[in-house]
């Protein structure tokens, strides 16, 4: 077996053992809705197609127009989650988003929380990022970035955004693969207006897909990006009403459920992610902080993985596997006599 595969499977029994902890899941019990019951079309309405049963949507990207559909209201704090399954085969320069965000009404101090799935070349892993912004402080992104340890292609997965008055979550299935614990240091960086839903799919050729170096082919189009099982709990209100809602009740109902807290199974499983497949993190990127932003939870072992760029230094776990494909290749090759002849 190779290292890579035997670091995939011990990071699935981490999974699997996740699930088998104090709870089956942070999942088993969520509220779902059908489109028409808390959803509408965001732009693209040819190529947003809705199932007859109205429970789940297909984006489409052509090379006339993307996608994408918003949450009919907007939400103080919230849990925003649903069962996606990517475009299959070439898809650089694609991207799938799903995010939460009040930019159509704070258009200069808007907050938003994004993943962001950033294209894929057929057969390398999938990479995609988590982003969060708070009062419009864009020059401020807090990215990481990841590889998928799944083909989201294949099926459905569930991806979730829990936002409190105290933290926030970022969930790949069970797994939570980002927290992000409030301090007072981060002032009106911490997200803290009413939000929508929002989820798309573009061309970001310019960026997405090895910074631009691989392009959207519509050789392939269309693309298509499935939802289902949407589920959406928060407090619902006017973000530009005069008499403030009291939304305690709702961010107490959030702080109850399972998705809000990870247990000691689930930490391990977010430590094992983060040490496998995160490849880029802006807490480690000291050349564009200098200083860390207070949120951010140094740790030494972790820091020592990463450049100055905040990028990994070795390239992590698929850069290894390929250069240790490398060296058995040669090793073959200089040992066979029959080789040494071409």
């Amino acid at each position: 077996m190779s290292k890579l595969s035997y670091n995939n499977l011990i990071f699935l029994i981490i999974i699997v053992s996740s699930c088998l902890g104090l709870r089956s899941s942070a999942f088993t019990n969520l509220n779902t809705f059908s489109f028409e019951e808390s959803l509408s079309p965001l732009f693209g309405d040819a190529n947003l197609v809705r199932s007859p049963d109205d429970l789940s949507v297909r984006l489409l990207l052509d090379k006339y127009t993307g996608s994408g559909f918003i949450s009919s209201n907007m939400y103080h704090h919230g849990f925003y989650s649903s069962m996606i399954k990517l475009p299959a085969d070439y898809t650089a320069g694609v991207v799938v988003a799903f995010y939460t965000s009040n930019g159509d009404v704070f258009q200069k101090t808007h907050d938003e929380l994004d993943i962001e799935f950033l294209g894929n070349i057929k057969g390398k892993p999938w990479r995609f990022q988590t982003n969060l912004y708070g009062n419009g402080s864009t020059p401020r992104g807090r990215e990481e970035r990841y590889r998928l340890w799944f083909d989201p292609s294949k099926e459905f997965h569930r991806y979730s955004i829990l936002w409190t008055p105290h933290k926030i979550i970022f969930w790949v299935d069970d797994v939570p693969i980002r927290e992000v614990i409030r301090s007072e240091a981060m002032g009106a960086d911490y997200p803290a207006k009413p939000m929508a839903l929002y989820a798309t799919i573009w061309d970001a050729s310019d960026w997405a897909t090895s910074g631009g170096k691989y392009k959207a082919n519509y050789k392939f189009a269309p693309f298509v990006a499935e939802f289902k099982s949407f589920s959406l709990d928060g407090c619902s209100v006017d973000p530009i009403q005069e008499v403030p809602v009291d939304c305690s009740d709702s961010v107490e109902f959030l702080e109850s459920q399972d998705y809000s807290s990870i247990n000691s199974h689930q930490r391990a499983a977010m430590r094992r992610f983060r040490q496998r497949f995160m490849y880029y993190s802006y807490c480690y990127d000291i050349v564009r902080y200098p200083e860390p932003p207070p949120e951010c939870v140094i740790i030494p072992a972790e820091k020592d993985r990463f450049r100055d760029t905040g990028r990994l230094k070795f390239g992590g776990t698929e850069a290894r596997e390929r250069r240790r494909n490398r060296r058995q290749q040669t090793h073959e090759i200089e040992s066979d006599p029959d080789e040494r002849k071409l």
